[in-house]
């Protein structure tokens, strides 16, 4: 990779575990200054800014944005361009999750997460693009799943949810073809982090099987690796995407799934 990210500002969204933290890691080593978000511990959050920033020599603030809520967003973006600068790089990863039948679905449920897993990321783009596009560059990375490519029972805000993200990449990715911008959706099959684990119990109850069931009948069935994919996986992906290497790749959604999507 040839692109000199050094300098550059990165917020990435649910970044204080699993995945976002994973690529928040990765990027600030190549000397990104990085905005975190999510929810935790404020003294835990504080030490992981602590932590990220002496290990890598970047700047690291944290916002505790509500992801569901767009005020809260439109003042999540702006405290960002006050402390650092404008975005360069912006990766929506939060997500939250819920299963259950259609039928006994909450409907405030499918509200959460159609707004947390979708609609966010409309929000944190739609401010973002207008000072990508005066610099003439920029990275948007949309953390969807296979889920953006294939549905499974008991998930049909999440599915929902990331088959509208794919939808959103590709027309973000249309609309900034030519201003030196990319867009792209990572798909990635199940990765352990803290929102699979806590399907895990939900999954069991529902489909009356112990937990290790679901992890081998359900979660790895359909991954012929029949393994997890790994968070540094995603992170590395993550980083090529950001590089001049991935210029020409633009509106798509890359699937990470041991070869589930490929059956």
């Amino acid at each position: 990779m040839t692109t000199d990210l050094h300098g550059k500002i990165a917020l990435v969204t649910g970044s204080t575990s699993g995945i976002g933290l994973g690529i928040a890691r990765i990027l600030a080593s190549v000397g990104v200054d990085i905005a975190l978000n999510g929810f935790g511990d404020a003294e835990a959050i504080d030490a992981l800014c602590e932590d990220i920033s002496a290990t890598n020599g970047v700047r690291v603030i944290h916002d505790g944005a509500d992801m569901s809520k767009p005020d809260e967003i439109e003042s999540m973006m702006k405290r960002v361009a006050g402390d650092f600068g404008t975005v360069d790089i912006l990766v929506n990863n939060a997500g939250i999750q819920h299963v259950a039948p259609i039928e006994s679905f909450p409907p405030e449920k499918w509200d959460a997460i159609i707004a947390i897993n979708l609609s966010s990321s409309f929000h944190t783009t739609r401010f973002a693009l207008e000072d990508m596009r005066k610099k003439g560059w920029g990275r948007i990375i949309n953390m969807a799943s296979a889920h953006a490519l294939v549905a499974s029972p008991h998930k049909s805000a999440y599915a929902a949810a990331k088959h509208g993200l794919a939808g959103l990449t590709k027309t973000t990715a249309l609309e900034t073809a030519q201003d030196g911008i990319t867009a792209n959706a990572i798909c990635p099959g199940y990765v352990l982090t803290p929102l699979v684990e806590n399907q895990i119990p939900d999954i069991a109850k529902i489909r009356g099987i112990t937990e290790e069931q679901v992890i081998s009948d359900v979660m790895l069935l359909n991954q012929p690796t029949k393994r997890f994919v790994k968070i540094e996986e995603i992170a590395d992906l993550a980083l090529f995407l950001c590089s001049d290497g991935a210029a020409s790749m633009n509106g798509m959604c890359i699937s990470v799934d041991g070869g589930w999507t490929a059956q």
